[in-house]
């Protein structure tokens, strides 16, 4: 049995132009002194992390391990959430994204989507440099306006959609793989992998690519109301990466699970900072612990009460309360006694 690694931080909600949160050094130092053992870097942001400096020099990826070592901390992955949305987008929601990708691109969405998927070779290539063996991303999303069945559940336009997203996705997860690293989707609503059934439909279309992983986030299943726990018994295989965050959902008489076009406090389902809300992460860590899960438990703070400086101070000591380390012996072993097959066939009263 294996051990998880943690706690780690995802640095994106934390990112501003007031120190110590304006530079990859005094950010690092911040989580080491809240006891992060490790950090999950976003690569939109070249003051912070250059991605494209990372994919082509072994010498800078040095000074970025040398920056992160001095604290006494590592990289748990990097992450490309707003390049992989990029990757896939609706029409209807190309104004929306414009802003993920450098500004020349603004009206340019052929630019952008290329942009994307060169950002992701170069995540593939800037991971290998650092020694990582996994990565976060989301898909993106072509069929999402048709999530729910009005007009009427089109077949051939789902296919068509999921045939597209796999084709574009496909040369990406041939980069990673000759990288020797995993993708690993976050599955999300608002992405065409938002739950374990797109998940399937995907990788059967990529051909069951070994790179085509999972980014296990319980918050967004809560709020789907799936079972996450029996999510881990299904799909343990494919899970390579973890982000730790709660979520809660009050039924309410006025909406549900879409919302009303509420904002996050108003809504009956909203995200919380770790402990505050619903999420059953017992169960999670003891699940990850009994299937040999041994990537990162990364904190990824979003709460719509909380401010992020206490949630994440809160979170590096709930993540460690959480993690079990593993027994290396069975707890029944002093009750062992001969296995030997002769032995044992004296037990079942089989004598030679």
């Amino acid at each position: 049995m294996k051990t998880l690694k943690g706690p780690s931080i995802f640095l994106s909600q934390f990112i501003s132009d007031q120190p110590p949160f304006n530079a990859l050094d005094t950010l690092v130092a911040w989580a080491a002194g809240l006891g992060y053992k490790a950090v999950q870097i976003p690569t939109h942001l070249p003051h912070i992390f250059d991605l494209a400096k990372a994919a082509q020099s072994q010498e800078y990826c040095a000074e970025i391990r040398g920056v992160l070592a001095n604290v006494g901390l590592e990289i748990s992955e990097l992450s490309t959430h707003l390049q992989g949305q990029l990757v896939a987008v609706h029409p209807a929601y190309d104004a929306a994204f414009t802003g993920f990708a450098p500004p020349e691109l603004a009206q340019d969405a052929a630019g952008r989507q290329q942009w994307a998927v060169n950002s992701l070779k170069q995540a593939a290539r800037a991971s290998q440099n650092l020694g990582l063996n996994a990565h976060a991303t989301f898909s993106g999303a072509l069929a999402w306006p048709y999530f729910y069945p009005w007009p009427p559940r089109n077949e051939q336009l789902l296919d068509e959609a999921f045939q597209e997203l796999a084709s574009r996705w496909k040369p990406i997860l041939d980069c990673f793989d000759e990288a020797g690293v995993d993708v690993c989707f976050e599955l999300h609503p608002g992405e065409d992998l938002h739950d374990g059934v797109t998940f399937e439909r995907f990788l059967a279309l990529v051909d069951n690519h070994p790179r085509c992983n999972i980014l296990y986030d319980p918050s967004h299943m809560l709020l789907q109301h799936m079972d996450y726990l029996g999510f881990i018994d299904h799909y343990h295989q494919r899970i390579k990466a973890f982000h730790v965050k709660d979520a809660e959902y009050l039924p309410s008489a006025k909406s549900g699970v879409y919302a009303g076009y509420q904002s996050w406090i108003d809504r009956p389902g909203r995200f919380r900072s770790l402990g505050d809300g619903q999420v059953n992460f017992n169960g999670i860590f003891s699940k990850l612990a009994q299937y040999d899960y041994d990537g990162w438990a990364t904190l990824e703070w979003e709460c719509c009460l909380k401010s992020g400086e206490a949630g994440a101070r809160e979170g590096a000591k709930f993540i460690s309360d959480h993690i079990i380390p593993v027994a290396d012996y069975a707890f029944d072993d002093f009750a062992l006694r001969d296995s030997e097959r002769t032995a044992v066939r004296r037990m079942l009263g089989l004598e030679e």
